[in-house]
């Protein structure tokens, strides 16, 4: 039987839940609740379009020009984002991830980045899938196997689906008190801004509201926090269906997305919301950047459950 192109499958399911995991990537390829999308699904034998539900490392989102010194050398990351000019969500989401433990609800995924050209460090990715009745539970973890300090990020790539309809019919609870402005054409980071008076407070999610035709792809922080420290963007539908993302501090930044396409087939299918260790180009401004020690771990960890 052959392999369809997305990787190996593997099924999850508990109580009314159901995940399908492909390994290039670690991608989270459908999510389904009660026989609903909480996740904007793909086909198992289709390249995965649009980074969707892919494992981003050694950091998520850009790199501006590909570019960044550590450790006083200079560096080039081949532009993975052309359009743009810049390297695009991290070096593990085409790598064909190894399932080194399975269970009927979770899976443990394991690859290697390579030192290469560009990030000359080698790193061990891990990513762990665990279904239950509260939802999906992912926790990603990179560990240095080489012999020279390594810059690190991470974060998740998926496109959430609140009910029926389109990113423009729903309402949006995003509780961020800071939005990093980018320029218009390169979404190159300028600065940061609150959201209450940025652009005339159009990015305030703060009190739930729908998204309307608002368009959306930047990076927040200042996030509300409960007393256990953890975070939740919610995105419902007006019939009152939804979906979330709970999160805890490991992840201070979140990107979020309406998923603009020119194809009306393609346009504002889902919202992505991305938790990040680390906001876009944090190896050139080093902001919240983790390096990883030869030898050191650091994790990530983030849930999709159903409203």
């Amino acid at each position: 039987m052959s392999i369809p192109v997305s990787g190996t499958h593997f099924g999850l399911t508990a109580g009314d839940y159901h995940a399908t995991i492909a390994s290039v990537g670690a991608t989270l390829r459908t999510l389904e609740f009660d026989g609903r999308d909480l996740v904007v699904p793909f086909d198992a034998d289709e390249v995965r379009p649009a980074f969707r539900g892919a494992t981003l490392a050694p950091w998520p989102n850009r790199v501006v020009d590909g570019r960044y010194t550590f450790d006083g050398v200079e560096q080039q990351l081949p532009l993975t984002e052309p359009n743009r000019g810049h390297a695009l969500h991290g070096l593990a989401a085409w790598l064909d991830f190894a399932a080194v433990d399975r269970a009927a609800d979770s899976v443990t995924f394991v690859a290697t980045i390579e030192a290469q050209a560009g990030y000359p460090h080698r790193v061990e990715v891990s990513v762990t899938f665990a279904l239950d009745e509260t939802g999906l539970h992912t926790t990603v973890t990179g560990t240095n196997t080489g012999p020279t300090p390594a810059p690190w990020g991470t974060g998740p790539h998926p496109y959430l689906v609140a009910g029926p309809g389109r990113v423009d019919d729903w309402t949006l609870e995003l509780l961020a008190g800071q939005v990093l402005e980018v320029t218009e054409d390169r979404l190159i980071p300028t600065g940061l801004a609150d959201v209450e008076t940025a652009e005339g407070g159009i990015w305030d999610f703060r009190t739930p509201r729908p998204i309307g035709d608002t368009f959306i792809d930047h990076a927040f922080t200042d996030l509300a926090r409960s007393a256990d420290g953890e975070t939740v963007v919610r995105v419902t539908a007006p019939g009152g269906t939804g979906v979330e993302m709970v999160w805890g501090e490991d992840c201070p930044w979140v990107q979020v997305h309406t998923a603009d396409q020119p194809l009306p087939e393609l346009n504002r299918l889902g919202l992505a919301v991305e938790p990040m260790t680390c906001p876009p180009d944090a190896y050139n401004s080093g902001t919240d950047l983790i390096v990883l020690e030869p030898g050191a771990s650091a994790s990530a960890s983030w849930t999709i459950r159903a409203i």
